[in-house]
């Protein structure tokens, strides 16, 4: 266990100016195309760019959002036969699930093949930090990462596509991507995609550029690993510079999205700031323990809440009713809840599949990305930034605190 002290969070603060340096310097020598979008709209153009990889040498499957048969339905579907991936669709503002966790079972033993994998920011985050906590390897994938333009929760979504149909989604892109926001006047992004400052996929080994380009002509196309500059050249792109307009587009959209958090950070810390206030939070909680299973970056192998620690007698009941006059049922919902704060705050990417899973509409994500954000900065840390920064709590150093225990 790490004791964290001005010296361990120093080595992080290094690390993190380390890794923002390398970070610019990688953007400045990135090789960079811009591809042309045929006559069949972006999407189309993105399978296509999807098939080429899929094709390339060495390359055996590729994990990717796509339509199924069911209606309106998109979740991550492997594909090996590049005719499947007709079905595409990364840009429709569905998130039904965080592929990180995919990932993770895809990766965590060698499979003997390699595969691309398409990916949100916040699931490349969330990727990272699964790899750090040795519950994932990065040998046999290539990242594809694209700018994220956000996602409906799982209900709204579907009325999105009822009242939107197939040129909705295809409007949603194209007015976001240039600036001109979403029509919000019936249904609105999840909080967690309003708020997240992190659209663009820094992490990936290719990343593709939509902000501040006109999707309707080009998109771009960015290698910012090695993995990533050996498939651009296997694929052939020809180098173009990045268009001008992109870095304030981005620029633009993250500080939006920032004044979005920073309004949900105050109201929801005014909203669980006293412990009556927090039980009132997360009074509808049915311990489903849904927001457990959704979440990337929680992989216990046994969880204590479903261990005989909580399975408490009947007569215990009975005592606490006894003793309080009144006992809400079920028990430990809020201690659930708080243990969960404390065990995985330090790796929390903000996805907000928590309150996505949720059966009562407990704005879960609100409070844990609220908590995770105060928790990570007092460790200066940032999850998923880098696959270089140890998790904390995760390294124990000899001679850390002397000044608290008066040893030199």
């Amino acid at each position: 266990m790490q004791i964290t002290n001005s010296a361990s969070r120093f080595t992080n603060h290094v690390s993190r100016i380390t890794h923002h340096v390398l970070r610019i310097w990688r953007k400045a020598m990135a090789k960079t195309a811009q591809v042309e979008v045929n006559d069949r709209g972006l999407l189309s153009s993105l399978q296509e760019f999807f098939r080429s990889v899929l094709e390339s040498e060495g390359m055996n499957a590729m994990l990717v959002p796509r339509h199924l048969e069911q209606k309106n339905v998109i979740m991550p579907v492997l594909i090996s036969d590049p005719e499947q991936l007709e079905g595409a669709d990364p840009l429709a503002p569905a998130f039904p699930v965080n592929g990180a966790r995919i990932v993770s079972k895809l990766t965590r033993k060698p499979s003997g093949g390699k595969i691309a994998v398409v990916l949100r920011p916040c699931e490349i985050r969330a990727f990272i930090e699964l790899v750090k906590l040795k519950q994932a390897r990065t040998d046999e994938i290539l990242i594809i990462g694209m700018d994220c333009p956000g996602a409906y929760s799982n209900r709204d979504y579907v009325r999105f596509v009822e009242e939107k149909g197939e040129e909705g989604v295809a409007r949603f892109c194209q007015d976001l991507f240039l600036g001109k926001g979403t029509d919000t006047e019936r249904i609105e992004l999840s909080p967690a995609c309003q708020s997240c400052e992190f659209p663009i996929p820094e992490a990936a080994d290719i990343l593709i550029g939509l902000l501040g380009m006109d999707t309707e002509r080009h998109f771009m196309v960015q290698a910012l690993t090695q993995k990533g500059e050996n498939l651009f050249e296997t694929l052939g792109l020809s180098e173009a510079g990045e268009p001008k307009e992109r870095q304030s587009a981005v620029e633009s959209f993250v500080v939006e999205r920032k004044a979005c958090r920073d309004k949900m950070f105050a109201e929801t810390a005014a909203g669980v700031n006293t412990l009556e206030k927090l039980t009132a939070y997360l009074s509808s909680c049915v311990n489903c323990y849904n927001c457990r299973a959704a979440c990337p970056v929680c992989f216990c192998k046994e969880c204590v809440f479903v261990t005989d620690v909580f399975d408490h007698d009947p007569s215990q009941y009975l005592k606490w009713a006894a003793r309080k006059g009144a006992v809400k049922m079920p028990t430990d919902t809020l201690f659930y809840h708080i243990t969960r704060l404390a065990h995985m705050s330090t790796a929390c990417v903000g996805c907000g599949q928590c309150s996505n899973a949720c059966p009562n509409d407990i704005p879960v994500a609100e409070l844990f990305r609220t908590v995770s954000h105060r928790t990570q900065e007092a460790f200066d840390y940032e999850a998923g930034r880098s696959p270089d920064e140890a998790p904390p709590l995760s390294v124990f150093n000899e001679n850390e605190l002397g000044e608290v225990v008066g040893i030199n």
